[in-house]
């Protein structure tokens, strides 16, 4: 293991959750410095997510298993009385301003355009949202694959809500369609394809539970989005993040590539998406693709999505059983929801290939070291990997795979525990 300059062993970076009550003082400090006059009208936050199992599948109208963070980003917001939109960060120096009515796709550019795309989005539903001042502090890391920028449009979409009164945040219905505008925001004015997963975790899940989505077009609220118990500590397991600090970005183009070769497969095939490809049907849908498929790319991300929705829901009714027949944890139980993690990461890096060398090490070591399951979470290309781990054995898995960094000459990591957590709302 590496060592301190006094010799000792160094130790994996840990980094804790935000308490609401820190979460909500930072960003009011940050407003009393920012902007004169009242006192911001709230303070709301939203999670960022980890993905149990279910990749690049929610735009193929498959279904995924996510869960919310307890770190969370924070926004105290002032309602204006015209259409002026002012948002400043601590985690950027310069302020960003806009007016609502300039807001249009390909108008804007920068972090504010997640935020003014939530309002844009909420006036073409129809919705009366004016201007608005607003600071945001984060303590989801950035660039980690755990869905940074969906915390902060849900965040600002719950506020937006609460402060001009329309009504979509007290039931699953309503924030569906907090969930649409967040979608259109990132697809339509920050540039960035999305299939929703996550912010659907960030407005949907709930404390103790893992979220059960299917993407199937025409599904009501409750059809879509279904709580199910996620109790690890109860099973004695933990769900170990690890932030591999690898550099992360959607907006390059290769998330948008994996979802347009998914697109021209389903249409070659003939069918709506390729939630309609069955695993019994893979074999057939593999031999049409291969006429026109010379490089064998259209079937490998046909092949992983098929499979990767089949595990998704498989894990998902492990989940729902409590990882056990009689809703015990049973250790055979334990080691197949271990399995279909792993198997996933394997489709992610070979089917897929969306893994880099820092999430495949990752994976590799804390199977290594003793995890039941490990993988890649997030759109890959960086970012994270998660481990299902025994609670015993965390700070373990954790140390061998700082080592393994180190050993590597690659940046060191940082870890996160992930107790499933609350969905977007008002904090103060």
């Amino acid at each position: 293991m590496p060592e301190t300059t006094d010799g000792r062993p160094a130790a994996p970076l840990w980094l804790p959750a935000w308490t609401a009550e820190e979460g909500a003082q930072r960003v009011r400090d940050l407003f009393d410095r920012t902007f004169d006059g009242p006192a911001p009208d709230g303070v709301w936050s939203a999670p960022g997510r980890v993905n149990v199992i279910g990749e690049h599948t929610d735009y193929n109208a498959g279904v995924c298993l996510p869960t919310a963070l307890p770190h969370r980003t924070y926004v105290a917001l002032r309602r204006r009385d015209d259409d002026v939109v002012r948002i400043a960060s601590a985690q950027t120096s310069e302020p960003w301003r806009v007016r609502l009515a300039d807001v249009a796709p390909g108008a804007v550019e920068g972090w504010g355009s997640y935020v003014a795309g939530v309002a844009w989005a909420l006036r073409e539903a129809g919705h009366a949202v004016g201007g608005f001042d607003a600071v945001v502090d984060s303590c989801v890391p950035f660039g980690a694959s755990l869905s940074s920028s969906a915390a902060l449009e849900c965040a600002f979409a719950v506020a937006l809500d609460d402060v001009f009164g329309l009504g979509l945040g007290g039931d699953d219905a309503g924030r569906t369609q907090l969930v649409a505008a967040c979608i259109r925001a990132e697809n339509e004015i920050a540039g960035a394809a999305t299939g929703g997963l996550d912010q659907s975790a960030a407005l949907l899940c709930r404390a103790g539970s893992a979220l059960l989505l299917d993407f199937r077009p025409g599904l009501a609220p409750q059809e879509h989005a279904v709580p199910t118990p996620f109790d690890l500590a109860t099973a004695g397991l933990t769900l170990l993040v690890i932030d591999t600090r690898a550099p992360h970005q959607l907006v390059d183009g290769q998330y948008a590539a994996r979802r347009t070769s998914c697109e021209q497969a389903a249409s070659i095939l003939g069918v709506p998406t390729l939630r309609d490809v069955t695993p019994e049907g893979l074999k057939d849908a593999l031999t049409a693709l291969a006429e026109h498929d010379e490089d064998g790319v259209l079937r490998r991300r046909v092949r992983h999505v098929v499979t990767e929705t089949a595990r998704a829901a498989e894990l998902a009714e492990l989940v729902r059983g409590g990882l056990g027949a009689d809703g015990s944890p049973d250790a055979a139980v334990v080691a197949r929801a271990g399995a279909l993690m792993t198997a996933s990461h394997a489709s992610l890096r070979d089917d897929y290939e969306v893994t880099v060398r820092e999430t495949d090490l990752s994976v590799d070591t804390s199977l290594a070291a003793g995890a039941i399951g490990a993988r890649m979470t997030g759109g890959g290309f960086g970012g994270s990997t998660i481990a299902l781990v025994r609670a015993d054995a965390v700070e373990d898995v954790a140390a061998a795979v700082r080592a393994a960094f180190a050993d590597a000459g690659l940046a060191a990591p940082a870890f996160l525990q992930a107790p499933p957590s609350a969905s977007a709302g008002r904090d103060a």
